[in-house]
């Protein structure tokens, strides 16, 4: 499981910085973009949530055709349609609703990351990143259930750094692997050297 998740993670870095760029985007518009109107950034969270599910379900899609491992994409993109479609219908203008899904999606993003983190990574870095970010969504998730005796807003903007913290990670995460695949690709083309030359040697 865990070298099949490798892979696809190895395969898969661009996807991850994708994601982080979004993501960073998203919460920087609402943390600094003076959104006030609980209906258009309720339809905004929807629309982003729903981009998020396309890009998991189509890189889950890649994998299952190159064998890769493609449970982890799909269980994300499940997770933010899911939270997208339960805000369009049930909580457009009810903002106890979108408090309780908004809280409820982030602290179970927190809890699957912290899974892939123990179960889905062998490098110690990745390891540490997801768990991380898994820990901090874990926390964001309680603080943001109880935002509702603050301003009317607070919570979107808790909902906006934790988006950013996402973005950072993933950016992170994204270009740490890519980094192991070039030094895997020549840690690979210097072993096949040497063997060449080795063999030359014994002629």
């Amino acid at each position: 499981m865990a070298h099949i998740n490798r892979k696809y993670i190895d395969k898969h870095w661009l996807m991850f910085i994708l994601r982080g760029v979004l993501a960073g985007i998203f919460g920087f518009l609402l943390l600094f973009g003076g959104l006030v109107d609980l209906e258009g950034v309720v339809a905004e969270i929807c629309v982003f949530l729903l981009f998020m599910g396309i890009v998991d379900s189509a890189g889950a899609l890649y994998s299952s055709t190159k064998k890769h491992g493609w449970v982890n994409s799909i269980i994300d993109a499940l997770i933010d349609v899911v939270a997208a479609l339960t805000l369009m219908f049930f909580a457009r203008n009810n903002l106890v609703m979108s408090l309780v899904i908004i809280s409820v999606y982030v602290f179970l993003s927190g809890i699957i990351d912290i899974f892939h983190g123990f179960l889905s990574t062998v490098d110690p870095t990745d390891r540490f990143i997801r768990i991380l970010v898994g820990v901090f969504g874990c926390v964001m998730g309680a603080v943001i259930i109880n935002a509702g005796s603050f301003e009317i807003m607070t919570f979107i903007r808790f909902f906006g750094v934790y988006m950013i913290v996402v973005g950072v990670t993933s950016m992170i995460y994204g270009v740490h692997n890519r980094a192991q695949e070039v030094e895997d690709r020549i840690a690979r083309k210097e072993a096949a050297r040497k063997k060449g030359t080795k063999k030359k040697g014994k002629r």
